[in-house]
């Protein structure tokens, strides 16, 4: 059985965890609250780049020649995994890494050649660990990325996809729900989604009410410098979902510690407690025992 003092130690030893993670739950959940507010705020820039992007399809002769609108049949697929830089928020980092591992398998199975590409120290670390060639990785803003870390990662994209090295690049990213609730996410950001270039007769009605409109440059020309401002939106909207799923993570994963730790302190308390009665009694018999052969 551990002495009192031991347990004394370990008592003072766990409150002052207790007090770091509490700390970080506090950081977490303010930057929380500003990972969130940097995702409401990009959403209207993003839905009119959509509108903005479907109005220039729809005037241009032949879209589908634009370099990022080619499809071929994928011999070679780029995955890029969206990690964090830092632990200590619980499975986020650990549930990305399997679903783009179990992908990369599933993509291996099919005959296509799989080419690894990460963002974050976690991911990097974990796949050279075990032993993955990563093409090229990205790290040091997964708290709180820019738009310049989006512009970096969409430019190295689209060279591997104009140059053929690559044919198809699917992200795997945490997309946030809620604090408590992180869904992994696989989107294929190139070729860029045929949909997204689509119209219905509504919008083609709206269009001839409007009235013709004159283009200068022309709208493929137009289009083609829209198609990489597109991707880069998409992946800072990525960026941004994974860094407002990570502090939400990491703001459950202390909250969880510190309640940890207070059922561990009232644990070890009571057996301190209990430690000390058993001293206090056996002084007691100790004395009376004592008493007992002095009265003899």
């Amino acid at each position: 059985m551990a002495s009192v003092q031991d347990l004394k130690r370990r008592v003072r030893s766990v409150r002052n965890t207790r007090k770091i993670t509490k700390a970080m739950e506090l950081v977490a959940s303010a930057r929380l609250r500003r990972a969130q507010a940097r995702i409401e705020a990009m959403r209207p820039y993003a839905d009119r780049m959509l509108e903005l992007m479907g109005g220039v399809a729809r005037v241009s002769a032949s879209p589908q020649r634009l370099p990022l609108l080619t499809r071929r049949e994928p011999q070679t697929t780029a995955v890029l995994a969206v990690t964090g830089d830092r632990g200590l928020a619980g499975g986020f980092n650990a549930q990305i890494l399997r679903r783009a591992m179990a992908l990369g398998r599933e993509l291996e199975a099919e005959g296509q050649t799989v080419r690894w590409l990460v963002s974050g120290r976690k991911g990097r670390s974990t796949l050279s660990f075990r032993r993955y060639d990563v093409a090229a990785d990205w790290t040091g803003f997964s708290d709180r990325p820019a738009y310049s870390d989006a512009q970096a990662i969409a430019h190295r994209l689209s060279e591997l996809y104009i140059q053929g090295e690559v044919d198809r690049v699917i992200v795997v990213y945490n997309h946030f729900e809620s604090a408590l609730v992180q869904k992994v996410t696989e989107q294929e950001v190139l070729p860029i989604p045929e949909h997204l270039l689509e119209t219905d007769a509504e919008e083609r009605a709206q269009d001839a009410e409007r009235g013709d409109f004159i283009y200068e440059p022309e709208p493929e020309e137009i289009l083609e410098r829209l198609l990489p401002v597109y991707l880069e939106t998409e992946l800072f909207r990525a960026l941004l979902e994974s860094a407002a799923s990570e502090q939400g993570a990491r703001m459950t994963a202390m909250r969880n510690a510190s309640k940890n730790a207070g059922e561990l302190i009232e644990s070890l308390t009571l057996a301190m407690n209990r430690a000390r009665q058993a001293e206090i009694t056996q002084e007691i018999l100790e004395v009376v025992a004592g008493a007992d052969a002095l009265g003899e």
